[in-house]
C-alpha cells in the first residue's frame, strides 16, 4: 500500500507541478511530492501521512475540479499514518520495530 500511495503521490505532485499554477499551489504540489518520498522511504510515517492526509484534503474541498484523486490520496495517507511505517522502513532500522502483544483476558 505504502508504495502504491508514493508513486501516486509524487506523480500528482509532479503532474501539479508541470501545470504551471501560481506559487501557492505549486508550494502544495511539491510539499506532496516529498511527502511521497518520504512515505516511500518510510522516514517519519505518522507525520508525513498525516499532512498528506490535510494537504489532499484541503485541496479536494478548496479547488474546483474532480475532488475524487485528492479524497483519495488524503485518505490513503490517513492509513499510512495510522499503520505505521512497517517493518522494511527507515523508521524500523532507526527506532526499532513496534510489536504489540495482546494477551488473553484469563492469564
Amino acid at each position: 500500500m505504502r508504495l502504491v500511495a508514493c508513486i501516486a503521490l509524487v506523480d500528482h505532485g509532479i503532474t501539479g507541478l508541470r501545470s504551471g499554477t501560481q506559487f501557492e499551489p505549486a508550494l502544495l504540489h511539491l510539499l506532496v511530492a516529498i511527502a511521497g518520498i518520504f512515505l516511500l522511504a518510510g522516514l517519519w510515517t505518522p507525520m508525513v501521512g498525516a499532512l498528506v492526509a490535510v494537504i489532499e484534503w484541503w485541496n479536494a474541498f478548496s479547488q474546483s475540479g474532480d475532488p475524487w484523486t485528492p479524497i483519495l490520496m488524503g485518505t490513503l495517507g490517513a492509513a499510512l499514518a495510522v499503520l505505521g511505517p512497517g517493518a522494511w522502513s527507515a523508521d524500523a532500522r532507526l527506532f526499532g520495530w513496534k510489536r504489540i502483544d495482546i494477551r488473553d483476558r484469563h492469564s
